[in-house]
């Protein structure tokens, strides 16, 4: 049975996005699923603020955000660095004792116990870091071949990387909150990163492959859309997981 009460999917940008990194999903949702995409500090409408570097204080700052949309029913979305503040959000939540998520959708990143430290970007010097951020995709060539742009986002791109490379996992009790893992099938992302979710929740979690690389999420808005829409509004609010046996 098809829930008809509408959800809030709370979305978060991956390194160096912002708010206007969701406007295909806007183009493509359901009437019943609101898109309320965040903005970290010092980027898009807070481009005056200072960036932040610690993970921890950046969901502290998202949780201002959503505070006041946690009494309705909510979904958080986030791709990338985003997943993993997705994830470290629902954990905020739930220590303040406030309405968790029905659902969280994370893509672009294995489990949150998943080390960083083989791939660390955020003290290559600047040519092979913008090296990097090409063979990673996401940017468009423009931003490469302008100087003036490329020194515009750099420093962004750096808190960012920096605020998930510093991240480390600390293994505490899983939450009840059911986990979709989406994720492309030319990523370095393997099968065994992406199960790292298991440990995280006590629902068991669906993973949705997609062809493409890290940033499939560009060519395949209006089918993640889908997948979160059919997700969300099948559920029964009051019990809308299935826990492990």
């Amino acid at each position: 049975m098809r829930s008809n009460k509408a959800f809030n999917l709370i979305c978060i940008p991956f390194a160096g996005g912002s708010i206007y990194s969701f406007k295909d999903f806007h183009s493509t949702s359901d009437d019943l699923i609101r898109i309320i995409p965040v903005e970290l500090p010092g980027r898009g409408k807070r481009v005056n603020e200072h960036l932040l570097t610690n993970i921890h204080q950046i969901v502290d700052d998202l949780f201002i955000q959503i505070e006041d949309k946690l009494d309705e029913p909510y979904a958080i979305y986030g791709h990338s660095l985003g997943s993993l503040l997705g994830y470290l959000l629902v954990k905020l939540v739930l220590e303040k004792k406030r309405s968790p998520p029905v659902h969280l959708f994370c893509s672009g990143r294995g489990g949150p116990s998943l080390s960083m430290d083989d791939e660390r970007l955020v003290d290559l010097p600047d040519k092979v870091f913008r090296d990097k951020l090409r063979e990673l995709g996401g940017s468009p060539d423009e931003i490469f071949q302008n100087e003036e742009m490329i020194a515009f986002f750099e420093p962004i791109l750096r808190a960012d990387f920096r605020a998930h490379e510093d991240y480390e996992y600390i293994d505490t009790k899983p939450f009840d909150v059911p986990i979709t893992v989406m994720v492309g099938r030319e990523d370095r992302i393997t099968l065994e990163d992406v199960e790292l979710w298991q440990c995280e929740t006590t629902c068991r979690i669906s993973i949705e492959e997609f062809p493409g690389g890290h940033f499939f999420i560009f060519d395949h808005a209006s089918k993640i859309v889908e997948i979160i829409s059919d997700t969300l509004l099948s559920k029964d609010i009051k019990n809308g997981s299935s826990l492990l046996p």
